[in-house]
C-alpha cells in the first residue's frame, strides 16, 4: 500500500538550526524505511522586505533585508504533517516561517 509523502523545505537561520532539527526529530519527520533522522540542510541567499505592522527576527518594515539562511529538506509521512507543520512553527523564530509542502509522487518507501 503507498503511503503519502511530503517533502517539506524550510528556510530559516543557521542560528536557529538545531532548535528547528530536534523539533522535526520529535515528530519523527525523516524516517525513511530502516532510517530516522534523515534530512539534508544547504546555505541559500534569500531576501524579503517586512510590510507595515511587522516584527521581523530580520530586518526592518519597509526595507528589502538580504541574508544567507539554511533551507532543510526532510520528508514527511502524511498522517503526521500537521503535527510536524506545527512543531517546526513552534520552533521557528520568524513571524511567517516559509515551509514549502511537496507532495512526493514516488519515493524510495514504496513497497
Amino acid at each position: 500500500m503507498r503511503q503519502e509523502v511530503y517533502k517539506l523545505e524550510i528556510f530559516r537561520p543557521e542560528s536557529c538550526f538545531d532548535a528547528v532539527r530536534e523539533a522535526l526529530w520529535s515528530v519523527d519527520a525523516g524516517h525513511i524505511g530502516a532510517y530516522d533522522r534523515c534530512m539534508s540542510w544547504s546555505r541559500v541567499h534569500s531576501c524579503w522586505r517586512p510590510l507595515e505592522g511587522t516584527d521581523p527576527f530580520l530586518g526592518t518594515p519597509g526595507e528589502v533585508c538580504q541574508a544567507e539562511e539554511l533551507k532543510i529538506e526532510v520528508c514527511c509521512r502524511g498522517e503526521r504533517l500537521r503535527e510536524t507543520l506545527a512543531a517546526v512553527r513552534a520552533a521557528h523564530p520568524y513571524e511567517e516561517p516559509v515551509i514549502n509542502v511537496i507532495p512526493l509522487a514516488a519515493t524510495g518507501l514504496e513497497e
